[in-house]
C-alpha cells in the first residue's frame, strides 16, 4: 500500500501570506463609509451593503449586523500614486490613496438616486504595496462581490472630455446619478434588466460559510 505524501505547511508560501493579508482585512473594524476619518497609506478595502434595496436583499441579510459584516458588495485596492507607470513614491505612508479612493466611492453613492450612503460600511487595511494585488485577488475570488462582476463600473472614473465613446457602466444604469456617466453611450440594457441580473446572481451564488481566510476568528468576532 502506497503512503500518501502530505506536504508540510509553509507559512511563507505566497498564497498563505496573501491569506493572512485578507484575514487581517476581514477582521478589522468596520466603519460607516461616509464617515471614514482622513489617514495616510495604501492598501485594500471592502465595502458592505446593509440597507433595504430589494435587489440586494441577500447581501444585506449577510450584513445584518453592520459592526460585523460578512459579505462585501465591492472589493478594491489603492496603490501608491504613479504605481501603474512604475513611478512609485518612496514612502507609501505619505500617500492618501486609500482614503481618497474610499472618499471617491462615498461620493459616487451619495450621487446615486436609489441607494443611500448611510447603508454602507467599509473595512480597509493599510499594507505594503507588494501585498496589495494578492490580497485583493483573494478577496474577490472568495466573495465574488456583485459590484466587481455583474453590476460593474462602480470604481470607474470620469474618462474626461473626448473620451465618452464607451458604453455607460452597468453600475451607472442601475444607480443613476453620476453626471459624467450620462455623457457615455447609452446601453441597450435597462435598469430593470441589470437589477434582474443582479437578483438572479445573488439567488444562485453560494455565500462562503465563513468570511475568514485563516484559522479561528480574531477575538471579538
Amino acid at each position: 500500500m502506497s503512503t500518501a505524501q502530505v506536504l508540510p505547511f509553509n507559512p511563507l508560501d505566497k498564497k498563505n501570506l496573501g491569506a493572512s493579508v485578507a484575514e487581517a482585512l476581514v477582521t478589522s473594524t468596520a466603519h460607516p463609509l461616509g464617515e471614514v476619518p482622513a489617514f495616510n497609506g495604501v492598501g485594500i478595502y471592502a465595502i458592505y451593503y446593509c440597507g433595504d434595496f430589494k435587489p440586494y436583499e441577500r447581501i444585506a441579510q449577510q450584513n445584518a449586523d453592520p459592526r460585523q459584516p460578512r459579505m462585501p458588495i465591492y472589493v478594491g485596492k489603492a496603490v501608491p500614486a504613479g504605481a501603474r507607470k512604475g513611478n512609485v513614491i518612496s514612502n507609501p505612508l505619505q500617500s492618501r490613496s486609500l482614503f481618497n479612493r474610499l472618499s471617491e466611492h462615498a461620493d459616487s453613492i451619495r450621487l446615486a438616486e436609489n441607494i443611500a450612503i448611510e447603508d454602507f460600511v467599509c473595512r480597509y487595511l493599510i499594507v505594503d504595496e507588494i501585498w496589495i494585488p494578492l490580497g485583493e485577488s483573494l478577496m474577490i475570488a472568495k466573495f465574488a462581490p456583485l459590484w466587481n462582476s455583474i453590476v460593474e463600473g462602480f470604481g470607474n472614473h470620469d474618462p474626461g472630455s473626448g473620451r465618452y465613446q464607451g458604453l455607460r457602466p452597468r453600475w451607472d444604469v442601475a444607480h443613476p446619478g453620476r453626471n459624467w456617466a450620462l455623457k457615455c453611450k447609452q446601453r441597450e440594457e435597462s435598469v430593470t434588466e441589470i437589477l434582474r441580473d443582479a437578483s438572479s446572481y445573488l439567488d444562485n451564488i453560494v455565500f462562503p460559510a465563513s468570511p475568514h481566510f485563516t484559522g479561528a476568528p480574531a477575538s471579538g468576532e
